[in-house]
């Protein structure tokens, strides 16, 4: 289940390297461009990550942690323009996976 979620990580949040720089973009900031229907996908995959989290035991303090990160990112990601700056650069779904990480004693990738 935690190849699942770095699987996810990766294609929501690092897939894409931007020619002539080291920054990576994922699916995330790109869904976030659709008006209407981008964010809500993405806070959707990333609330499935949240469960398979729960799956592999982590507590509830780091699930209202994630909860937050998605939150915010769904929130903000949803300003049009500067929104879409935003979903660029938080990477909700890196950040939970590194909560996920620290809760099941693992070092980050």
């Amino acid at each position: 289940m935690l190849k699942r979620l770095r699987r996810l990580t990766r294609l929501m949040d690092t897939t894409f390297a931007l020619p002539g720089t080291r920054f990576r973009i994922g699916l995330d900031p790109l869904l976030g461009l659709i008006p209407g229907l981008g964010d809500g996908v993405s806070a959707l995959i990333s609330l499935y990550m949240i469960v398979l989290a729960r799956r592999l035991g982590v507590g509830r303090g780091t699930l209202v942690a994630m909860l937050i990160n998605v939150g915010a990112d769904a929130l903000l990601g949803s300003i049009p323009l500067l929104g879409d700056l935003f979903d660029f650069a938080f990477k909700a779904n890196s950040r939970n996976l590194k909560l996920i990480q620290r809760h099941l004693g693992e070092s980050e990738i």
